[in-house]
């Protein structure tokens, strides 16, 4: 995955009631070619909808002690939405205890006060590519599930049985049908889910959430 398309189309939210330090951080992040979006308090953006209405939004960068709402309460709330944008906060000295806090409610990184400018531009990289990760799992798992709605039921059927480690023999007692059947519906499956081999099946079928049990 090149760097090119990590940062391709990505937006980065600096959160921070210091006029100066979020200028400076977004002049930094600017400068090395990314697009970014400032926020003078958590409140400001949450009341604008943010996340939610950027889809383009692929970090977040917040100070973690603000007057109002917090970076902590910003982690919160942002769990509560279930929200997967990454979020690396920034603590000042002596703050490590909510540093601590904050990755207990799902922030990436933190970074502490005074921070060198490539750690800063290696921690939002860092979170860019793992956010690049996700959308691509994210992209085909939905993949595999359109294909996996596509079985008819006996599909399905053969499919988590393959899933459970089953024998084509053992499927076919579980289900009543004779092996050869069994072989047509196995081939149908490898068809319609586009898997090369039996273990790149399994493999998409776990991505999907069926679990190995015998049908």
């Amino acid at each position: 995955m090149t760097e090119a398309r990590i940062f391709e189309g990505a937006v980065i939210h600096v959160i921070d009631d210091d006029e100066a330090v979020r200028q400076s951080l977004s002049f930094l992040l600017a400068t090395a070619g990314h697009t970014v979006q400032e926020h003078a308090s958590a409140r400001h953006f949450v009341d604008a909808g943010l996340p939610g209405t950027d889809p383009n939004i692929s970090c977040i960068i917040t100070d973690v002690r603000m007057p109002g709402m917090t970076g902590i309460d910003l982690l919160q709330h942002l769990k509560d939405k279930g929200s997967s944008v990454p979020v690396i906060v920034v603590t000042g000295h002596g703050d490590v205890p909510l540093a601590v806090e904050a990755m207990k409610l799902g922030a990436a990184d933190f970074l502490e006060k005074p921070f060198d400018d490539v750690a800063i531009l290696d921690t939002v990289k860092a979170a860019l590519a793992r956010r690049e990760k996700d959308h691509h799992h994210d992209a085909l798992r939905g993949e595999v599930a359109d294909r996996i709605a596509g079985l008819s039921q006996r599909e399905r059927q053969v499919l988590e049985c393959l899933v459970a480690g089953q024998a084509n023999k053992t499927i076919a007692y579980e289900l009543g049908i004779s092996p050869r059947t069994v072989e047509v519906y196995r081939a149908n499956v490898m068809t319609k889910m586009k898997a090369q081999s039996l273990s790149e099946l399994v493999r998409m079928a776990l991505l999907a959430g069926i679990t190995p049990t015998a049908a």
